[in-house]
């Protein structure tokens, strides 16, 4: 068993992998201020921000010699949100689906191994809502996903196979090593400092990109009448706090409950300049017709709910993409 660093005794530790992206970034900038020292560790650093970690370092999760060289003594919290992902136009189109699947299953395996010699105990990982089977998205009228409605298994894309697979390795090492590894599902999360340009950025941030570039016409893939749920990422951080530091290990969904179509979410972002925009509707990858969140398991858990409006929050992203924008 590897021992606490010196110097650091009295303060709690965590480590966050996947902290050069968008939710790890907003983690550990959270655990500093909660007082934490943090080690951080991705294969890049953020990219539209300087990382709070007191610690950052840059590596290869792949490959099992860095993660030993981060992953060297005992945590008292340590959150696992590496992947290989982006939005539809990188996950739907089949092109990177090797590469989408290898990546990530190597870093959970590599992190999962290395955890249970030094003897972390527990490890927060970030599963996805892209995990659940396309026959419950079919339609736009979705009521909202489940925890229990992951099986029959049939997720829409490599990635969400893969994130289902990762799943059940984690809660594999809590039956089979005494594990207390917590699983999130998350719904879309979406704010400030995410990627908005590229060909990785998910749909708030294209759309907030294309409105505030558009003079008088936005292309939109598909018919646009295709329904997600999108959470704010401050709301994102304290549910996955709670969840962290409970008992539970779930896996336990952590999104909103208010779906919108994507034509409505374009609306959303020419409201806040009072835009009227032209609705382009082209052929493009959509993913599954309808995703929404069912949060009854985490009200019930932790009395935990989301509070911001879509509104709200889109009106956040917009004005950072456009400070970004106009730089």
């Amino acid at each position: 068993m590897v021992e606490r660093m010196e110097g650091i005794q009295n303060m709690k530790t965590a480590l966050v992998m996947g902290a050069g992206g968008f939710i790890g970034s907003h983690l550990v900038k959270r655990l500093r201020e909660e007082g934490f020292w943090v080690r951080a560790a991705d294969i890049k650093l953020p990219e539209y921000w300087n990382t709070y970690a007191h610690e950052f370092i840059v590596g290869d999760l792949r490959k099992q010699e860095f993660v030993e060289k981060i992953l060297n003594m005992r945590f008292d919290e340590v959150y696992q949100l590496a992947a290989d992902m982006g939005g539809a136009g990188y996950i739907f189109t089949g092109d990177h689906d090797s590469e989408v699947m290898t990546n990530s299953v190597l870093i959970n395996v590599n992190v999962l191994r290395q955890a249970e010699k030094v003897g972390v105990r527990s490890i927060f990982f970030s599963s996805s809502a892209c995990m659940y089977p396309e026959y419950a998205q079919e339609s736009e009228d979705n009521p909202g996903l489940k925890e229990s409605d992951a099986y029959p298994a049939n997720p829409d894309s490599e990635y969400g196979w893969e994130k289902l697979f990762s799943e059940r390795l984690y809660l594999a090492y809590n039956r089979n090593y005494g594990m207390r590894n917590k699983v999130a599902r998350y719904h879309n999360i979406y704010g400030p400092y995410s990627t908005w340009q590229g060909g990785k950025e998910k749909a708030p941030a294209a759309i907030c990109r294309k409105v505030i570039e558009a003079t008088d016409e936005i292309e939109i893939w598909g018919n646009g009448e295709q329904t997600r749920s999108f959470l704010y990422i401050d709301e994102c951080i304290e549910a996955t706090l709670r969840l962290m530091r409970s008992d539970f290990s779930g896996p336990v969904n952590i999104g909103s409950e208010e779906r919108v179509s994507i034509n409505e979410l374009v609306d959303i972002a020419c409201s806040i300049e009072n835009k009227q925009l032209n609705k382009k509707h082209i052929p493009g990858p959509i993913g599954v017709r309808g995703r929404n969140s069912d949060n009854n398991l985490i009200r019930k858990k932790f009395n935990w709910d989301y509070s911001m409006s879509l509104s709200e929050g889109i009106n956040k992203l917009y004005t950072w993409i456009q400070g970004e924008i106009n730089k």
